[in-house]
C-alpha cells in the first residue's frame, strides 16, 4: 500500500528540473493551435482580397488577351443598369462602368448614367469595334489646327474668287472693247437722253407713218416711267411736242400721248407744272367730253389722275375749268362702268389728300404751310355737292363687281359729312346697303368657316354697318 501511494503522489513531487522541458511543450503546442486558426482565417479572406502576386498575373493574362484581340474586330457589349459579366471578345462603349468581382474573378459591366450614354448606345452597331482612347489636346494644338483649317479656307476662297472672275471674265466683256468693236461696226451705244431725243424727233417727223408714230411714243413710255428721264424730257421741249399731240385727229395719236403723259406726270412735281403751263389740263378735258373710243379715254382719264394727284394747283384749275361736270357726263355715259370706277376712285383721292393735309398741320401745329393753303382753296366737296355727286356716287354702289363695290363705299364714306342729308333722303340707298348687308353677311360667315382671320368680304360688311348706323 505504500508503494501504490507514492506512486500516486509521484507528479505532484516532481522536482522542478523537470517541471521546465514540460510547460515549454505546452506552449509550442498552443502557438501551434493559434497558427493553424490563423491561416484558416486568412483562407477565408483570400475569397474576397487575392495577394498581390495573383493580382498581376491576372493583369498580365488580361493585358495579353487584349493584345491579341487588337487586330480583331470585337464585339460591341450593350451594358444595362445591372452588373453583367463580360466575356472575351467584347468591347465596352466608352463611359460605362467596369469592376472585378474579387469572388468569380469575372470582370463586371454596367451603365454609369442612362440619359448621357442612351443616345450614344442607339448609334453603335453589333461586331463593330470602338475606340475607347481618349485623347487630350494642349492650346497650342488647338491654335495651329485653327490656323491650318482658316489657311485651307482662305485657300479655297481664293480659288473660288478667281473661278468666279475668270467665269464673269468669260461670260461678260469690259465696256471699252465692246465699244470699240461697235465703232468699228458704225454702232453708237446711246443713252437715254439720245434715245428720247430719236423717238420725239420720229412721232414729230412729217415723213413718220402712222405706224412709226405710235412705235415711237409706245417706246417713249417706257423711258419717262424713270423721274430723271421725264424730268430730261423737258430739257429738249420733248414734252410739249407729245402735249401738243393730244390735238391729232388720230384717235390712236391721242390714246399713246396720253399714255406718255400719264407715265411723265406720276409723282414727279416738275413735270406736272409744266403740263398745266403747256395746256395739257384743258386738251385732256376736251378729249374726254367729246366722243372718243372707249379705249382712248382710258388713257386720258390715266392722265388726268396722275396730273391731279398730290398738286392742289391742278385741282384748283380743274374746277374752274368745270372737271366735275365733265366726268359726271362721263360716268352717266352707258357702257362706261369701267371709267365709273376710275372716277370715283380718284374722287375719293382728292377729298383724302385734302384731309389727310389739314390732319397734318393739326399734328404738326403748323397753320400755314404753302401747300395747306393751296389745299384750303380747292373747294372740292362743296363742288361735288352742287354737281349732284352725292347721288351719282350711291347709285354707283350697284354695280355687280366687288372691287367696284368697296370703291364706292369708300367714296360714300368719304362724302359722309358733305352728303349726308341726301343719303338718308334716298330710299334706293338704303335699300341697296340692307341688301348688300345679307348678301356680305353670307359672304362673311363662309370666311369664317374657312378659317380666315382677315376676310375680304368681313371688310366690306364693316363698311356697310358704319354707312347704315351713320343714316339712321
Amino acid at each position: 500500500m505504500n508503494s501504490g501511494k507514492s506512486l500516486a503522489m509521484a507528479p505532484q513531487s516532481l522536482p522542478p528540473s523537470r517541471m521546465a522541458p514540460l510547460g515549454m511543450l505546452f506552449g509550442l503546442l498552443m502557438a501551434s493551435c493559434f497558427t493553424f486558426c490563423l491561416s484558416r482565417q486568412n483562407l477565408e479572406f483570400a475569397l474576397t482580397n487575392p495577394e498581390k502576386s495573383g493580382t498581376k498575373e491576372t493583369e498580365r493574362k488580361e493585358t495579353r488577351a487584349e493584345d491579341e484581340l487588337d487586330t480583331e474586330v470585337l464585339e460591341v457589349f450593350h451594358p444595362t443598369h445591372e452588373w453583367q459579366a463580360l466575356r472575351p471578345g467584347q468591347a465596352v462603349p466608352a463611359g460605362s462602368h467596369v469592376r472585378l468581382n474579387l469572388q468569380t474573378g469575372a470582370r463586371e459591366v454596367k451603365l454609369q448614367y442612362e440619359d448621357k450614354f442612351q443616345n450614344n448606345l442607339k448609334g453603335l452597331k453589333k461586331g463593330k469595334r470602338l475606340d475607347i482612347n481618349t485623347y487630350t489636346y494642349t492650346s497650342e494644338d488647338l491654335k495651329s489646327a485653327l490656323a491650318k483649317f482658316k489657311e485651307g479656307t482662305d485657300i479655297k476662297s481664293s480659288k473660288e474668287d478667281k473661278a468666279r472672275q475668270a467665269e464673269v471674265k468669260r461670260l461678260f466683256r469690259p465696256i471699252e472693247e465692246l465699244k470699240k468693236e461697235f465703232d468699228e461696226l458704225n454702232v453708237v451705244i446711246e443713252t437715254d437722253m439720245q434715245i428720247m431725243v430719236r423717238l420725239i424727233n420720229k412721232f414729230n417727223s412729217s415723213n413718220s407713218s402712222l405706224e412709226e408714230k405710235i412705235a415711237a411714243l409706245f417706246d417713249l413710255e417706257y423711258y419717262v416711267h424713270q423721274m430723271d428721264n421725264a424730268q430730261d424730257l423737258l430739257s429738249f421741249g420733248g414734252l410739249q411736242v407729245v402735249i401738243n399731240g393730244l390735238n391729232s385727229t388720230e384717235s390712236l395719236v391721242k390714246e399713246y400721248a396720253a399714255f406718255v403723259l400719264g407715265a411723265a406726270f406720276s409723282s414727279n412735281p416738275k413735270v406736272q407744272v409744266e403740263a398745266i403751263e403747256g395746256g395739257a389740263l384743258q386738251k385732256l378735258l376736251v378729249i374726254l367730253a367729246t366722243e372718243q373710243p372707249l379705249s382712248a379715254k382710258k388713257k386720258v382719264l390715266f392722265a388726268l389722275c396722275s396730273l391731279l394727284r398730290h398738286f392742289p394747283y391742278a385741282q384748283q384749275q380743274f374746277l374752274k375749268l368745270g372737271g366735275l361736270q365733265v366726268l359726271r357726263s362721263l360716268v352717266q355715259e352707258k357702257n362706261t362702268e369701267v371709267l365709273s370706277v376710275r372716277v370715283v376712285t380718284l374722287l375719293y383721292d382728292l377729298v383724302t389728300e385734302k384731309m389727310f393735309a389739314e390732319e397734318e398741320a393739326e399734328l404738326t401745329q403748323d397753320t400755314s404751310p404753302e401747300k395747306l393753303q393751296q389745299y384750303r382753296q380747292v373747294h372740292l366737296l362743296p363742288g361735288l355737292r352742287e354737281q349732284g355727286w352725292c347721288e351719282i356716287t350711291a347709285h354707283l354702289l350697284a354695280l355687280p363687281e366687288h372691287d367696284a363695290r368697296e370703291k364706292v363705299l369708300q367714296t360714300l364714306g368719304a362724302l359722309l359729312v358733305t352728303c349726308r342729308d341726301q343719303y338718308r333722303q334716298d330710299l334706293q340707298l338704303s335699300k341697296m346697303l340692307v341688301s348688300l348687308q345679307a348678301e356680305y353677311q353670307a359672304l362673311a360667315t363662309l370666311e369664317l368657316q374657312e378659317g380666315e382671320d382677315e376676310g375680304y368680304f368681313r371688310e366690306l360688311l364693316g363698311s356697310i354697318n358704319g354707312l347704315l348706323k351713320e343714316l339712321r
